[in-house]
């Protein structure tokens, strides 16, 4: 336990904000290169992946390196029965658990090719965000069997993710001087009626697999006028859609422009797949068995999907709390370290090679006949 508070009071200490992680993935790799040698760390700019392949079934785990910056909470300290700081739960506490996993002779000598990736600029823009770019780099990790996204769980299994669509409302007016408001068209006061509908709107409960979604939609920011003295002919907002793993892209936009139906102009800004959840997996299935996590769906968008756009399935497990995520008082109970760190060693020391149906091949063989025929993979989802 002690070693596990160190290391995350350790990497709470060494500034990573967005676009700044390369001291810390630095860090990383002087202290992991006495144990896996210079072919056994691969670095992709400020990312890194540690550990390779021998043959054994592969279970990755993946944390990225970077916070949100800090709010007066950059000093990491333990108080009581919790570690404090930024990035204690988001999500430096996984990586301490990831970086106690991969010094662990049990699981270096276990049945299972356990590899961690450290990646960066994931709390910043999505299309900046360093996991793409390990991927393409390090095809090789696309042979994983499963892989866990130590994200802020609180301790349980989130299955899947949402996927998220950003859309930018408009509803246009008439100029006019405010004096005679009679000779324009309030944009603001045509988008009332439909801002009130969306401040009424509640989450709609979607059930899939037996876990529970949630879609919302939200306004999440407005602009417009030109002046104190002028009415305004056009009010923008951006309207935020979350969905449920069981719509696509193309069902996802007719959804929002069916709500945003009221504005003059809806255009589509961004937009990023949601992740499928795992069926018939039996090391989703062991990991749920040694961890006694309850599984949940993930209500956010998270790389699972990145991941599983690539064929990996993955899902999110972590000692993180969700509601302390980039607040200024950021913190992570001390024992949910361990909780994580003895689970996910239970879950990578106990098994082996993945029973198969005869007449079926591998994960792996598979991929690599995939590869021969000259097919370039799975598609990259839209950042």
């Amino acid at each position: 336990m002690t070693d596990l508070l160190e290391d995350l009071l350790w990497l709470i200490g060494v500034p990573s904000v967005t676009g700044e992680e390369e001291v810390l993935c630095t860090a990383l790799a002087r202290r992991l290169s006495p144990r896996f040698g210079a072919d056994g760390i691969a670095r992709v700019g400020n990312s890194l992946v540690v550990g390779r392949p021998t043959g054994k079934p592969q279970i990755t785990l993946y944390g990225h390196l970077d916070t949100v910056p800090a709010q007066g909470n950059a000093v990491g300290r333990l108080e009581g029965t919790r570690v404090v700081g930024l990035g204690a739960s988001d999500m430096k506490s996984g990586l301490a658990v990831m970086l106690g996993l991969l010094e662990v002779e049990a699981v270096a000598g276990g049945p299972y090719d356990v590899v961690g990736v450290f990646y960066d600029k994931e709390e910043g823009p999505a299309h900046d965000n360093g996991l793409e770019d390990v991927l393409d780099r390090v095809p090789w990790l696309c042979d994983a069997e499963f892989a866990v996204v130590m994200e802020p769980t609180d301790l349980q299994l989130e299955l899947g993710c949402q996927g998220a669509m950003n859309a930018t409302v408009s509803f246009l007016g008439t100029a006019a001087h405010s004096a005679r408001p009679w000779l324009g068209v309030n944009a603001i006061s045509r988008a009332v009626p439909w801002l009130a509908d969306m401040a009424a709107r509640e989450p709609e409960r979607v059930d899939l697999g037996g876990l529970q979604f949630l879609e919302t939609f939200n306004v999440t920011m407005a602009s417009g006028g030109v002046a104190r003295n002028v009415i305004p002919a056009r009010l923008d907002l951006n309207l935020n859609y979350r969905f449920p793993p069981d719509r696509t892209l193309a069902q996802a936009e007719a959804r929002l422009r069916e709500v945003a139906a009221p504005a003059d102009l809806v255009e589509i800004v961004d937009r990023a797949p949601p992740a499928p959840i795992p069926e018939s997996n039996e090391h989703l299935d062991r990991l749920t068995a040694v961890s006694g996590a309850t599984r949940n769906g993930k209500q956010a968008w998270t790389d699972v999907a990145r991941l599983a756009a690539r064929g990996i399935p993955a899902v999110n497990y972590g000692p993180g709390e969700t509601a302390e995520a980039h607040r200024s008082t950021e913190s992570v109970a001390a024992a949910s370290l361990r909780t994580a760190f003895d689970a996910m060693k239970r879950f990578q020391t106990v098994g082996g090679e993945s029973p198969r149906v005869p007449g079926v091949p591998s994960r792996r063989a598979h991929r690599h006949r995939h590869r021969l025929r000259g097919a370039t993979g799975p598609p990259r989802p839209h950042r």
